[in-house]
């Protein structure tokens, strides 16, 4: 396995697609059909989810997908009962035909809005929106700054060093998923492909992440 910092600069596509296919080495057995199951997510079936459904979805489907340590699970869905212990579903489906509705090229503005979900911060709301709409979207989290701090010449590489991994603000959010996305941008030009997404380069660099 190459180096994050070599792969990154690599004009390769078989070191780029061996990287991508590591990425299921590290999900747990007792996760992967809802990995495969979160892999195919498609629109139409969060449209035509009503209040309680989408609940049901969040706490069932993208928590326990997003939040694999029973803990992290725990509090996180603590914070999501919220809505049901206030009889206030209805403000957590506002927020998901908003997410269905605003322009998904605007980085900002979807992560904004996913992070109103209780119990969501910005890397889950970026987890969210990346399955949602994965040309645009990555997933941002401790490890896909923890890779990045690893390649060297990268333009960004000063403020990637005062990020703070753990917390992750929107503003963080919006600058890592910027590099992703013109990642895969680089790479579809570079392979002459159209196979590239931001999704796809942030499971490379959850992997080099998790590694190190």
């Amino acid at each position: 396995m190459v180096e994050i910092a070599e792969l990154w600069y690599s004009k390769e596509s078989n070191l780029w697609n061996q990287a991508l296919e590591r990425y299921w080495e590290f999900v747990r057995p007792v996760n992967m059909a809802l990995e495969h199951e979160m892999e195919n997510l498609v629109l139409s079936m969060l449209r035509d989810l009503d209040e309680q459904g989408w609940y049901d979805f969040l706490r069932d489907k993208y928590f326990r997908w997003k939040y694999t340590a029973p803990n992290r699970y725990a509090t996180t869905t603590r914070s999501l009962k919220q809505y049901v212990d206030e009889g206030n579903l209805q403000e957590l489906y506002r927020i998901k035909e908003s997410l269905l509705t605003f322009d998904h090229r605007d980085i900002e503005q979807g992560l904004t809005i996913a992070n109103k979900i209780r119990g969501l911060g910005t890397a889950g709301a970026s987890g969210l929106l990346s399955l949602m709409y994965p040309q645009t979207f990555a997933t941002v989290d401790q490890f896909a700054v923890k890779a990045l701090c690893q390649i060297d010449n990268l333009p960004q590489a000063s403020v990637l060093k005062r990020i703070k991994p753990m917390g992750l603000t929107i503003k963080d959010g919006v600058l890592l998923i910027q590099i992703m996305e013109d990642k895969a941008a680089e790479n579809n030009q570079t392979f002459q492909s159209n196979a590239w997404t931001p999704r796809k380069v942030d499971k490379i660099l959850w992997t080099y992440g998790r590694g190190n």
